[in-house]
């Protein structure tokens, strides 16, 4: 602030990246103000519904009619308030979205924390496959059109040149955008890493399988003794 001050005295103007500096600063600073007056409100709100209950029972109309009303008005408060934690997470993730490499980069480092994780821990494994489960639906569906040519030349010979002025070309469109993929994978990531620190989420895999990889009855060969019998030494004994 007081770089930006010292050129507005001197009459430097401030470069794009002074003034995105002074705005972080001025979001982060209204968002530690938010987070801070909805904890107020939380303690007021569970304030004034006891003192509802109280007065109910005291049978006091006017009491409750008039903490009502300031119930009420808290919760509309406690909604704008809700509303611009919203749109201060919305500005975050705005923010992010020209970085496509780095948010990619961070959802595999964090991808790899929890392989990690689960591979030292030896654990979780039904935590492991739903997460591998949805991440190959979101990459399914990233991959796929979000109008199906199929259903598109359902009624044509075949696909062609357009015939009218508004059946332009049109260039592939995802079902699932690359943004809206990372950040699903991000969310999941997230949740199943917070998985691994409770252990009612450690849930025993199938018994069969735990015992086919024990004692190595597995449909592979690798990884398999294997047995070799005696040499055949040829000789042929004849039984009188």
């Amino acid at each position: 602030m007081a770089e930006w001050l010292s050129n507005q005295i001197f009459g430097k103007p401030p470069t794009i990246k002074d003034l995105t500096r002074e705005n972080d600063k001025a979001v982060r600073k209204a968002g530690r103000e938010i987070e801070k007056d909805r904890r107020v409100l939380e303690r007021e709100e569970k304030k004034l519904e006891a003192e509802i209950k109280k007065a109910a029972k005291e049978n006091d109309k006017d009491a409750c009619t008039i903490l009502a009303k300031q119930l009420v008005a808290l919760r509309k408060q406690k909604t704008r308030s809700y509303a611009a934690n919203t749109k201060r997470y919305q500005k975050c993730l705005d923010d992010v979205t020209p970085y496509t490499v780095g948010r990619w980069i961070g959802a595999g480092v964090l991808t790899l924390f929890f392989l990690a994780r689960v591979f030292i821990l030896q654990g979780w494994y039904i935590v492991t496959y739903a997460l591998g489960i949805y991440h190959l639906n979101l990459f399914i569906a990233f991959l796929s059109p979000k109008i199906d040519p199929a259903l598109e030349f359902e009624d044509d010979a075949g696909p062609g040149l357009p015939t009218k002025a508004n059946e332009e070309f049109r260039p592939f469109i995802r079902r699932l955008p690359e943004f809206k993929f990372w950040y699903s994978v991000m969310k999941s990531t997230t949740f199943a890493t917070f998985f691994t620190f409770f252990d009612c989420f450690n849930v025993p895999v199938f018994w069969p399988i735990l015992h086919m990889f024990k004692y190595k009855y597995l449909p592979f060969t690798h990884g398999k003794p294997r047995y070799q019998g005696h040499e055949d030494s040829g000789k042929v004994i004849n039984a009188k």
